[in-house]
């Protein structure tokens, strides 16, 4: 007894695979190893394959379980045997695994079977035959519950499309009323239209796609330029508050950074070393009295004949000595000139 397994995950519902799968006289219109699988009654079902030669048994139904398993066991032909299993794994994930038991037919056939590698092989064909259910079931309507439906069917490697099904096959399929040539002229037309809409969704859905990612991308700039804003910002806050930091570090200097003035603390300057070291007029030694009377003509700068030169209290209190001797001090006991 030679034992075999596969596997396929399927995009589906549990449900809607496990009723698909369920419809064996449909295999032959998308598998292509499986040339005819037709009906005794609801149990019973007559099976033909091709895997280096045409081999078929009839077999009996069993070990069902609605949406888990199925099963069967050969009553003539091909010894074998077998169970297939459906594993929900999510609202839209199936996996189903297949299992089958078979003993390897005698005979030449059988001899270049086991120098061809029969085993590996059946296991190659029945994983191709499994991506082909697969298919089927991800290109029919959601939901859809009837293999006819799906846009799969007849594709140019299934059995029905190469024309190798069994004489019995073709007579079951022309007295199925899915079959005939309105109906198949319908379903046509139906799989056109489902495709117009699926092309015109899919445009929609890239529309949408491409604004979507126009925005993101408007709103990366726009984030963008506020990130530079605000990042200019805490740069120049961050440099005011350094040129403040520095402004209180910054150690006085005992004479430009004195109270009232530059070096106010100083004697012999009346307003301070900001008044003593400004810009001055140009005569700005003499008597501003007598220095800038307007009725005097002359040079001003220099004293009148008939007038004695006097100090300039304002030149003593700048520079702290008279340019011009002051006048004696009077004696208190000297009588007073008389006035004439």
């Amino acid at each position: 007894m030679v034992e075999q397994s596969a596997s396929v995950t399927v995009k589906a519902p549990v449900q809607q695979v496990y009723a698909l799968f369920t419809h064996f006289n449909d295999f032959p219109k998308f598998m292509r190893f499986v040339k005819e699988v037709t009906y005794y009654d609801e149990q019973r079902t007559h099976w033909v394959v091709h895997v280096l030669g045409d081999y078929e048994w009839d077999a009996v139904n069993e070990d069902w379980i609605p949406d888990q398993q199925i099963g069967w066991r050969s009553t003539s032909g091909l010894h074998n045997s077998g169970k297939v299993k459906f594993r929900s794994m999510g609202p839209n994930r199936t996996i189903v695994d297949v299992y089958i038991s078979y003993i390897p037919p005698t005979g030449p056939i059988g001899r270049l079977g086991d120098a061809l590698g029969g085993g590996s092989l059946f296991e190659t064909i029945l994983k191709e035959d499994l991506n082909h259910f697969a298919q089927m079931v991800e290109q029919a309507p959601p939901g859809a519950l009837d293999p006819m439906s799906s846009h799969y069917l007849f594709h140019p490697r299934s059995a029905t499309a190469s024309k190798i099904t069994t004489h019995r096959q073709n007579m079951a399929m022309q007295q199925d009323p899915r079959m005939s040539t309105e109906a198949l002229v319908e379903r046509q037309v139906r799989i056109e239209r489902e495709k117009a809409e699926q092309r015109k969704a899919q445009q929609e859905l890239e529309t949408a796609e491409r604004q979507r990612r126009e925005l993101e991308h408007q709103a990366r700039r726009e984030q963008q330029v506020l990130l530079e804003q605000e990042a200019a910002r805490r740069l120049q806050e961050e440099k005011a508050r350094e040129e403040e930091l520095a402004q209180e570090q910054r150690v006085l200097h005992p004479v430009y950074d004195t109270i009232g003035g530059r070096d106010a603390s100083r004697d012999r300057t009346a307003f301070g070393d900001r008044d003593a070291m400004g810009t001055r007029h140009f005569h700005y030694e003499q008597d501003p009295m007598t220095a800038r009377y307007p009725l005097k003509k002359g040079n001003p700068t220099q004293p009148l004949a008939d007038e004695e030169p006097q100090a300039s209290p304002w030149l003593h209190s700048i520079r702290g000595t008279s340019v011009l001797p002051l006048p004696p001090v009077r004696d208190a006991d000297q009588p007073r000139p008389r006035q004439v």
